[in-house]
């Protein structure tokens, strides 16, 4: 068996922002990138995360927490998602001028329980003791049509 020379990969490092000296890459590593990279690619960056992810990363640190609040591309794209299962109250709070984030954050919790309706995961429900520990949310009466059509195509 040979001893295979063990490699170490180069030396990489960065020039950062208000130092004049070069900066390794595992000191760079520790710092927060949203200090580091430009605003448009720190927002590509949380536009991966879903609703919740976004929301955690909100209270990580004021920096975060200011990025993500004041930018409507990322609660847009958030609120699109969601359209999908609640298109009529999205279009609806849009149009009485609701920002994104207000948008999504009143109709998040309504998707999740309409789209379990939807599926069938409340076909079998046999008493109101199968639903304790279930948040459920007021929907309308168009909403539970759908509901009720779903059951019945089922």
């Amino acid at each position: 068996m040979q001893h295979e020379p063990q490699r170490t990969s180069p030396a990489v490092y960065f020039i950062c922002e208000g130092s004049p000296s070069l900066t390794s890459a595992d000191e760079t590593r520790l710092r927060n990138f949203t200090k580091i990279l430009p605003t448009e690619m720190s927002l590509k960056i949380f536009s991966e995360l879903d609703a919740e992810s976004l929301c955690s990363a909100s209270r990580t640190c004021k920096l975060w927490h200011r990025l993500i609040e004041e930018s409507d591309q990322l609660w847009r794209r958030q609120c699109l998602t969601v359209r999908a299962i609640c298109q009529r109250e999205i279009d609806r709070d849009r149009r009485d001028g609701l920002s994104w984030k207000v948008t999504l954050v009143r109709n998040y919790k309504r998707s999740l329980l309409k789209s379990d309706w939807l599926r069938g995961r409340y076909s079998d429900v046999r008493s109101p003791e199968e639903l304790m520990g279930r948040k459920m949310v007021p929907l309308d009466a168009e909403t539970w049509g759908e509901i009720l059509q779903a059951e019945l195509n089922r």
